[in-house]
């Protein structure tokens, strides 16, 4: 009943949206399909969802098999899914936000807001120079993981859990480059950017996201941290595939609930794929010519502010799992990453952390995007993993390139 009433809640918000022409699912939707179907197969993969919208409008969705394996709850409409790396997303346009509203600029010194950061060995220069902007492209030079240590102990966090914890390691630290001179993918970097907000509001970060992204844009089963009650039945476990010594492969899973502690602004993100589709109805600006919605948007952010986002800054390569076998990407904006296929410019993320991977990108000329999410991740065959999210990627781009 709950179940029921929840889906009934959440199909009225969305059909109370401006009314669109409806399309059609893309040529290849079925080609894609099975191909997601086959690589989730052969890579072990429990449960997965993918969706392909215009115009703010779902044409095409499909899901795989369970969203929790053991209690035999199908992945669906409904399914919970963690974003983890799509969160930055969220962060940057949060920063922006602050940057329309004058509270703050992209060459603002970063000490200015975090002076703690100072701390931190810095064998290029100042702490002082690095700035707002480096941040948000990657290029301020802070390591990629944030929690530096991971050799499998059990009394390690999954993450580190408060912020004294960053500002004690940051002597034990230093620069990997120098600021500003090339990319350099850092969760840190977000952590840093949430604190901003922080500083300059007095909300916390999750206060101000609510606030001032979640709640004006309807997404309202998006969370961070433990799933609160009425959402729980609909979260999805995830899952590790791992081999055993006589070879055989298995699809452990990891619980439903797990702490992301300080890096809630950099991977914190939980929500159904229906929350994703409102989300890149305001990136691909998809007001259905409706004004009151035109000036919802404009009033979260503003298509200029959007495209700066999308303005590249340094060459990059994307982080997939796992990063070191990532495909190199065509560029770094602020925070979003630029790719380019046949003439056509993608702007997305990925997501990876514990058993999640997932990805959206969307074509702003066309106003089409594409999201998909897997809830397994496979630690037996790593690369060969890698390489088929990459191909799925790669098709998932050729649909919206239509």
């Amino acid at each position: 009943m709950q179940r029921s009433v929840l889906f009934v809640l959440f199909a009225c918000h969305v059909a109370a949206l401006p009314a669109r022409a409806q399309r059609s699912a893309p040529a290849d939707w079925r080609a894609f399909t099975r191909a997601l179907d086959a690589y989730a197969a052969e890579d072990g993969i429990v449960g997965a969802s993918a969706l392909v919208l215009r115009d703010g409008r779902v044409i095409a969705r499909h899901d795989y098999g369970w969203a929790d394996r053991d209690l035999r709850q199908r992945a669906d409409t409904n399914s919970i899914y963690h974003w983890a790396s799509i969160t930055k997303t969220l962060t940057a346009v949060a920063i922006m936000q602050l940057c329309e509203r004058g509270r703050l600029a992209l060459d603002d010194r970063v000490t200015r807001y975090i002076p703690e950061l100072r701390r931190l060995h810095n064998p290029f220069g100042s702490m002082d120079d690095i700035t707002i902007e480096m941040l948000l492209s990657h290029s301020a030079g802070f390591q990629a993981p944030t929690w530096p240590y991971g050799r499998g102990q059990p009394w390690e966090p999954f993450e580190p859990t408060r912020w004294e914890q960053l500002v004690a390691m940051l002597p034990y630290q230093e620069l990997r480059f120098a600021p500003g001179s090339r990319y350099g993918y850092s969760n840190p970097a977000f952590i840093y950017l949430a604190r901003t907000i922080e500083q300059i509001t007095g909300d916390a970060w999750q206060s101000y996201v609510q606030k001032n992204l979640l709640t004006p844009l309807g997404m309202s089963r998006s969370y961070f941290g433990t799933t609160p009650y009425h959402l729980a039945p609909f979260r999805s476990n995830n899952y590790t595939v791992t081999r055993d010594s006589a070879g055989r492969e298995t699809a452990e899973p990891n619980g439903r609930d797990f702490d992301p502690g300080i890096t809630i602004p950099n991977s914190g993100w939980n929500a159904p794929l229906g929350d994703l589709v409102r989300w890149l109805s305001l990136l691909t600006g998809a007001t259905g010519g409706d004004t009151a919605t035109a000036r919802l948007f404009d009033t979260v952010l503003g298509r200029s502010s959007l495209e700066e986002m999308w303005r590249a800054r340094y060459l990059a390569v994307e982080p997939v799992y796992p990063a070191p076998t990532a495909a190199p990407a065509d560029s770094i904006g602020l925070s979003f990453f630029v790719l380019w296929r046949n003439g056509t410019r993608f702007v997305g993320h990925t997501g990876s952390q514990a058993g999640f991977r997932s990805f959206f990108y969307i074509d702003s000329a066309t106003g089409a995007g594409v999201v998909a999410v897997f809830n397994t991740r496979n630690d037996a065959r790593p690369e060969d993993s890698a390489a088929g999210f990459r191909a799925i990627r790669d098709r998932a781009l050729a649909l919206i390139a239509q």
